[in-house]
């Protein structure tokens, strides 16, 4: 049984071994980096956000506690709306993390920013 199989990337003759389901290794990337790029679009921009959050926290915070005005974090381009865990400290109050840099509302749109240490 020495049916002639074909890439279905670029429809050339696929030669070695049976189980061997493109020509190329190009061919096979190219499968592949087309098959997930659509199906995680959604994912990598929620990773970039995230980053980016986590740069601008990192990049403000370099003391590992620091008071910043709401206003300075927009401007930076921080999305408020995107963060990796939240922590509720005993006294109420709640921090949100992005990896381990946090932050917590406090008075007059100023923002209280801390290096988590647990979160390592």
């Amino acid at each position: 049984m020495n049916e002639k199989r074909f890439c279905p990337v670029c429809n050339e003759p696929i030669l070695g071994r049976v189980d061997k389901k493109f020509c190329s290794d190009q061919c096979r990337n190219t499968f592949n980096n087309t098959r997930y790029s659509s199906a995680n679009t959604y994912v990598q921009k929620i990773n970039r956000t995230l980053k980016k959050n986590h740069s601008i926290l990192t990049a403000l915070n370099t003391n590992g506690k620091t008071k910043v005005l709401r206003s300075k974090l927009l401007s930076e381009g921080f999305d408020f709306n995107y963060f990796t865990s939240t922590y509720e400290t005993q006294k109420g109050n709640t921090y949100k993390l992005c990896y381990n840099q946090g932050y917590l509302p406090l008075a007059d749109d100023m923002y209280l920013l801390i290096h988590w240490k647990e979160a390592e």
